[in-house]
């Protein structure tokens, strides 16, 4: 069994003994020290925390012991049932509540299930708050309210449809022009919440012609859940059969998004962000973000345009933090993540799909019969490879990453990035290494334009580490 606690909220297998897996004492536990950051931190008058869940075989369980829970606390629930991640963060910005908390382990497999904790911005909370739910479970620094000051729980099942609203409210989704196209679609929503929400999407959209894979929500995924190209032999099969215009893939939650092209071929999911981005610059100028493990080809298309393009650490968090201070009309990450703030300040696969088919739609006006293969051609192409490096628990991690960052800092034409691990940026190529949070590893992330010469440029820092070991 396995249980991580982390700012970003807690996560682990369903069962076990207490302290071992993600069972009801631990969930009471975290749930109630949320509750109490929330009580002492919130500038909110509302007393209000909104909770949604995935399609888990144990969402109903988690999310009893969470809602009961913070009724306790003195908290009112408002329950808005099986919802997406960024359906419950609009959620608690439209009911100006206090706080959120989703119920999702996100891509991990079936068995797994997790808290993500929001702040009344509907965003998740930051370091900082994060570390004081850590220490609040750890020492059990909260008080419960009397009879007589009990939550009212409350469900509310209109947050699916206020969620297309947006996304068809935003100036871009030009939804006359997707229409007109008449596209075929096919999506593969891994028997969870994205197969509640996305035929409602695509028929407000005026897409008609729809086939789903796995669109049942019933928990039991039918793959390994990560939209990885290893995990989609089934939706490629479908696309390769041919009939559909380009195949959607999303996660458990529905905040990542990935593309498969009409020939069943992947688009690749680091560039999800890059063609949306295309899009919102073609149209608003203002700067970009991703982290520093995302594709340089966003950067590329950023200056296409005359504007800026700023990287920032690992973690949603992270980017959203960099996006507000860098006027970012576009942002996200490399995994599938779009983040468009003229939506909200979350990655969000609904906004994705809307704003993709806009684009290819708007493309197709210029150029009938384009294919979504022949849009991906017109990008840079950049090949991510992904390595690591196991170390011995005792190995001071960091005081490696400093000596790499020395050794590269003084490098012609080469720049260096420290703001989380080290990203060594040379003219046509970059290597990013991280230390782990959870295991003694380095991850090792490497970029180029071919897969040989980013596995050849990581193993090549790879082996610097080596000899510092």
């Amino acid at each position: 069994m396995s249980l991580i606690k982390s700012i970003s909220g807690i996560r682990g297998t369903i069962g076990g003994r207490a302290g071992e897996g993600l069972n009801p004492l631990d969930i009471v536990k975290f749930t109630s020290a949320y509750a109490t950051l929330i009580r002492r931190t919130t500038k909110m008058e509302s007393n209000k925390i909104v909770v949604g869940h995935d399609a888990r075989i144990s969402g109903e369980m988690v999310k009893n012991v969470v809602c009961g829970t913070l009724m306790g606390m003195g908290f009112d629930v408002i329950n808005i049932g099986l919802a997406s991640t960024p359906t419950t963060e609009i959620a608690v910005a439209m009911e100006g509540a206090c706080g959120g908390i989703i119920i999702t382990a996100s891509h991990n497999p079936r068995h797994w299930n997790a808290l993500k904790l929001l702040n009344e911005k509907g965003e998740f909370l930051n370091a900082e708050e994060g570390n004081e739910v850590l220490q609040l479970a750890e020492a059990e620094d909260f008080d419960y309210a009397d009879v007589d000051s009990l939550g009212k729980y409350t469900e509310d099942d209109s947050y699916d449809q206020k969620h297309i609203d947006m996304v068809l409210g935003l100036d871009l989704v030009d939804v006359p022009a997707i229409k007109k196209q008449n596209f075929k679609v096919a999506f593969d929503s891994i028997n969870s919440v994205g197969g509640i929400i996305l035929p409602k999407l695509f028929k407000a959209l005026g897409v008609e012609n729809v086939t789903s894979l796995y669109g049942e929500a019933t928990g039991d995924f039918q793959h390994n859940p990560e939209p990885l190209e290893k995990n989609l032999n089934g939706i490629m099969t479908l696309m390769a059969k041919g009939g559909n215009d380009v195949g959607f893939v999303v996660d458990p939650d529905v905040d990542r998004l990935a593309f498969i092209c009409e020939d069943g071929k992947m688009y690749g999911e680091e560039y999800t962000l890059v063609t949306v981005a295309d899009y919102i610059l073609s149209h608003t100028p203002g700067n970009t973000v991703s982290n520093l493990s995302s594709t340089r080809a966003l950067c590329d298309v950023t200056r296409k345009y005359g504007m800026q393009y700023h990287a920032a650490a690992v973690g949603e968090v992270n980017v959203v933090t960099k996006m507000k201070e860098t006027n970012t009309v576009i942002g996200g990450e490399g995994n599938g993540g779009v983040i468009y703030p003229a939506a909200h300040y979350g990655r969000d696969a609904l906004v994705g799909i809307a704003l993709f088919l806009s684009h290819l739609a708007h493309k197709r006006e210029q150029q009938p019969g384009l294919t979504v293969s022949q849009l991906r051609a017109t990008y840079p192409n950049y090949a991510i490879a992904k390595n690591r490096i196991d170390l011995e628990p005792t190995t001071d991690v960091d005081a490696i990453l400093v000596k790499v960052k020395e050794m590269y800092a003084n490098e012609p034409n080469t720049k260096v990035n420290d703001i989380d691990g080290v990203k060594i940026d040379f003219p046509d190529k970059w290597v990013h290494l991280r230390k782990s949070n959870t295991e003694p590893i380095i991850r090792v992330y490497s970029e180029a334009e071919t897969m040989e010469a980013a596995d050849e440029i990581g193993k090549k820092i790879m082996d610097v580490v080596y000899s510092l070991k």
